[in-house]
């Protein structure tokens, strides 16, 4: 498992995951101003990580042929759909939650409570995570997460301020 996680964090899903997740979270934060039922958020998460896919897979598509003037090759393509699905679990994380809340195990603005709070958790430990792997001293660690929660945190604060 330890060796699973290092390589995960080693690729470059990890910027792709924090893109993702931060969507992610801006979503549940604006969603909570007017909270949907379980199955609405579920449904607006899982097709936000979607539509944010098929942008990502598209975009980069559509780059790499201006830049190269010609069509991609199949096996970019693959690597763009790999990046791409990191992309979609950072910003699919919050789902989890409501599909609990649907199950019944817990409230929906518990599940809102929840995806905000470990969607901030999720952010700071590939911070601190990425920094430590980098060779970095925890100080510095903590920096880079706090850095990187801060945009999560950010997200979560003019909601407060807002509602």
């Amino acid at each position: 498992m330890r060796r699973a996680i290092e390589a995960h964090l080693g690729s470059r899903d990890v910027a792709r995951v924090i893109y993702g997740a931060i969507i992610g979270l801006a979503l549940v934060v604006s969603l909570e101003l007017h909270p949907p039922t379980a199955g609405q958020s579920l449904a607006a998460i899982v097709g936000t990580a979607i539509a944010v896919g098929l942008a990502e897979i598209y975009s980069e598509i559509v780059g790499a042929e201006a830049r190269n003037r010609r069509p991609v090759a199949r096996s970019h393509l693959r690597e763009t759909g790999a990046e791409a699905a990191a992309v979609m679990i950072g910003a699919a994380f919050p789902a989890v939650f409501f599909v609990l809340a649907l199950a019944g195990v817990m409230e929906v603005t518990t599940a809102f409570t929840v995806a905000k709070w470990s969607g901030l958790g999720l952010l700071c430990f590939y911070g601190y995570a990425a920094a430590r792997l980098s060779g970095s001293g925890a100080w510095r660690a903590l920096w880079h997460a706090g850095a990187v929660g801060g945009i999560g945190l950010a997200l979560i604060t003019v909601k407060a301020l807002l509602h």
